[in-house]
């Protein structure tokens, strides 16, 4: 079997990346793809995805055992990709991971063959879903949106022809429809 392919999904926070995988999750069988579920020092009530909640000292442990395959931190908080990708990249499985922007350059450099995918939304959408979901005060959300505007707006990310541009401001269907063409033809 020939090795998978890892599919690096990024946006800010309130772009949606955890409503697409949730939905998107009903439409993998038979295609090859996983999700893997991210490891974060969040806790469980503020959780809107899908991933593994573990205070600060478990994922520091986690990190230096090797657990992870891939790590960063970004909003105070901390990420972690579990190993078991490895496996299933070498059994020929596209992976979907909900990645970060500020981490795409190490993630290609790891995985050079990654179909880096960024999920954006209308800044005035993304405020209003932001706000919604309650899990941080005004001043952190202050904080998310102007990292995203300052790494949407960087010349790098403009510039990268590589990255596959997906609006979530519209439609969740219409967005994990294109996703899933887009896993179809890689």
């Amino acid at each position: 079997m020939n090795a998978g392919r890892l599919i690096f999904l990024m946006g800010p926070s309130g772009a949606g990346k955890d409503s697409v995988l949730q939905r998107l999750q009903q439409s993998l069988e038979g295609r090859g793809c996983r999700i893997a579920r991210r490891v974060i020092t969040r806790s469980a009530e503020a959780m809107g995805e899908e991933a593994v909640s573990v205070s600060p000292r478990e994922f520091g442990e986690r990190e230096r055992a090797g657990d992870f395959a891939m790590v960063w931190r970004a909003n105070g908080l901390a990420y972690g990709i579990p190993r078991e990708i490895e496996e299933w990249l070498a059994d020929g499985y596209q992976v979907i991971v909900n990645g970060s922007r500020g981490y795409l350059d190490e993630a290609r450099r790891r995985y050079p063959d990654l179909l880096a995918v960024l999920l954006q939304v209308e800044p005035a959408i993304l405020r209003r879903r932001l706000l919604a979901r309650a899990r941080e005060d005004v001043g952190e959300i202050e904080a998310r949106l102007a990292r995203s505007a300052e790494l949407s707006g960087s010349a790098f990310m403009q510039a990268d022809r590589r990255i596959i541009r997906l609006d979530n401001s519209g439609s969740l269907d219409e967005t994990v429809e294109r996703l899933l063409r887009l896993i179809d033809s890689h």
